[in-house]
């Protein structure tokens, strides 16, 4: 149903290869995805590769974000995490979710982002709109994002999970939101545990 309402579901990111999409998500906690592109447009083109990033000076980077919320953070989250890909990884952004969570500013829902979009892997990526859909439709009881993830894995075939996370996260965007959801326009409120639950009120 979600697909069929969101059929050109896609992440909301501006990017090119996996390092510009780590960066990209590194730059987008607590700042809008547009804003993001906005500043990586720019950044991008001036920062190639792992090794720009790492040798960059600091202020320079910050400067560079200067625009995003906690750009402070965030330029040494980036450097840090870059001059790890250089040292450990040959310059290249690693592909297993192991790997991904040793890189500064990376956790394991960054690390399935960066499979499922850039790497093109099958990957569930828990963000707090997948978590709110998760438990409003009832495919979970868990509030850890690690827990949830186990139970979509168990229900969702693999070949579908990155799809699904942006499906969960497009659908709590635009009608299961957080406060005032629209569940009188719902197009899964039939199989909503949450809407079923609000008419007995």
């Amino acid at each position: 149903i979600l697909d069929r309402v969101f059929p050109q579901a896609k992440i909301a990111l501006d990017f090119s290869t996996p390092l510009e999409l780590l960066i990209a998500i590194i730059l987008s906690a607590q700042t809008t995805d547009k804003l993001v592109n906005k500043v990586t447009e720019a950044l991008f083109k001036k920062y190639k590769g792992a090794d720009d990033y790492a040798k960059a000076g600091l202020d320079a980077l910050q400067k560079d974000i200067s625009s995003v919320n906690f750009f402070r953070n965030k330029a040494k989250s980036i450097k840090e995490c870059c001059r790890r890909i250089q040292e450990e990884f040959d310059g290249r952004v690693p592909d297993t979710v192991e790997a991904l969570t040793t890189l500064a500013g990376v956790g394991r829902k960054t690390a399935n982002v960066v499979l499922g979009n850039g790497f093109g892997k099958n990957a569930l990526a828990v963000d707090t709109h997948v978590k709110r859909v998760s438990l409003r439709l009832g495919l979970t009881k868990n509030e850890d994002p690690d827990e949830i993830e186990k139970d979509l894995a168990s229900i969702i075939p693999e070949m579908l999970w990155t799809k699904t996370s942006l499906l969960f996260i497009l659908h709590g965007r635009n009608t299961c939101k957080a406060k005032n959801p629209g569940c009188v326009s719902c197009p899964v409120m039939d199989y909503c545990d949450f809407y079923k639950a609000s008419l007995k009120q």
